[in-house]
């Protein structure tokens, strides 16, 4: 009893229905009103607030702090209620995605359902190429700039190499050997997806391929010609069924909601006669309709700013 009595969530009910109660005292007497004007809060809709509130500010909210709360509630009622009534919801297109949006929502969340190990398996055993873990490298590099060199960055690495046959990761080489990278000069543990993004898919995929211990290249990467010193490689490898059953998880339930949303549509969809206007044909057509639409926009925004 005595830590029920300490309950957050119990000290907002308690100071909600008190405002409550000051209220309905201080308000003079009215005639019931027709349920289309009347705005009711519940003690529910207060927790939840109060909650929200919460876990924003990470404190308990004041009472003059929960009053405000509830008056933003009914002014939010108040204004969409009168935006209904006024129409302001027809041709809206926000208004439009908002709520096929929540139609969306609505669908996907009759599907989830806690999958069976057994169906976990199997359905790995069809997408394990999307968990597979790509090669990983650790190297140095050396670049060799084409601002910098011009047509002779290639053929400046290709001299540099050779001079670098036989010596160590990290040999001593006078600065002016190569030219300076805007990012590292050696990279940990990085993997060949990592190293696509950085340097492109074509460096990664040479990188992953090199053997461990020798200088090689040149390389070519979206910034010019670099040299390589890999110093380990972990090859790339699909990894066991425990290893990523949580994600495995997430992902199946991924796909069901995906599934069950797009059945949903087609069947909503068949309700509907849909009529669409034919695509252009050609490269003139789809010119004059882009042409066609510029003018239409334009004549709107004139109408709109007279």
């Amino acid at each position: 009893m005595k830590r029920l009595l300490q309950e957050p969530l119990l000290h907002f009910l308690l100071i909600g229905a008190l405002l409550f109660g000051v209220y309905h005292y201080v308000q003079p007497a009215h005639e019931p009103a027709a349920s289309s004007k009347q705005i009711q809060l519940s003690l529910d809709d207060l927790a939840r607030m109060a909650l929200l509130f919460q876990s924003q500010w990470k404190r308990e909210p004041t009472a003059p702090e929960l009053e405000r709360l509830m008056e933003t509630r009914v002014q939010t009622e108040v204004l969409y209620r009168e935006a209904l009534a006024m129409g302001l919801d027809k041709d809206d297109e926000i208004v439009k995605r908002r709520m096929a949006q929540k139609m969306q929502f609505l669908a996907e969340d009759t599907a989830p359902r806690e999958p069976t190990t057994a169906e976990l398996k199997s359905w790995y055993a069809k997408n394990s190429d999307k968990f597979a873990m790509p090669t990983h490298v650790s190297f140095r590099h050396l670049y060799f700039s084409p601002d910098r060199r011009a047509a002779h960055a290639r053929d400046d690495a290709v001299k540099a190499l050779a001079q670098l046959a036989g010596q160590t990761e990290d040999a001593k080489l006078p600065g002016s050997f190569a030219d300076p990278f805007m990012f590292q000069e050696y990279y940990r543990d990085r993997g060949t997806d990592f190293l696509g993004k950085e340097f492109g898919p074509q460096f990664a995929l040479a990188v992953a391929k090199l053997p461990i211990g020798s200088w090689q290249g040149p390389i070519e990467s979206g910034f010019g010609w670099h040299l390589v010193f890999v110093e380990s490689a972990i090859p790339g490898h699909v990894p066991d069924f425990e290893e990523v059953e949580p994600d495995l998880k997430t992902a199946w339930l991924g796909e069901q909601k995906a599934l069950a949303w797009e059945k949903a549509y087609q069947d909503l969809r068949a309700k509907y006669t849909v009529l669409l206007p034919k695509p252009p044909e050609n490269e003139r057509a789809a010119a004059a309709l882009s042409a066609k639409a510029k003018t239409a926009a334009s004549a709107l925004s004139g109408e709109g700013t007279q």
